[in-house]
């Protein structure tokens, strides 16, 4: 089953149930995921690569939103955001801890005959392209430049 299919699954299961926390959630990635499919040249059926992008995406955005709410004090809609990223956490992939992500880094940078950091520019991509999905872009890049000062 697709992440595509399993988010429809998931739409009836928590209209059934009532939850209208999920189910907020789940039609906005359903709604994310129609936009991507009707984009030129793109198919009916998402991959879940792309899918997981997507997440990721919107997930990013509500944690913004969230940080934005709570500094302007408006605790209310920083929860309705805060209950959107518990949904949509679950359909992503496990993040790796900081421990994990250096230890990869380390790999990435060995790989690449990297010592210096001068040479920030030339890991940086092959560190994303490694850990894409599992670790914040900002996380990967902040590991990055202190493992290569």
């Amino acid at each position: 089953m697709t992440l595509q299919e399993q988010i429809n699954a998931d739409i009836i299961t928590a209209m059934k149930a009532k939850d209208e926390i999920s189910l907020r959630a789940l039609r906005a990635l359903k709604s994310a995921l129609l936009l991507a499919s009707s984009e030129t040249g793109a198919s009916d059926k998402i991959p879940d690569e792309q899918s997981i992008k997507i997440f990721q995406k919107l997930a990013k955005q509500r944690k913004e939103s969230f940080d934005i709410f709570m500094q302007n004090g408006r605790t209310e809609l920083a929860e309705k955001e805060k209950e959107e990223i518990e949904v949509i956490e679950k359909y992503l992939p496990k993040q790796m801890d900081e421990n994990e992500i250096k230890q990869a880094l380390r790999a990435v940078i060995s790989e690449a005959g990297a010592s210096s950091a001068t040479d920030f520019g030339k890991v940086m991509p092959l560190a994303m392209k490694a850990l894409a999905g599992k670790a914040d872009g900002k996380i990967i890049s902040s590991i990055l430049k202190e493992l290569l000062a």
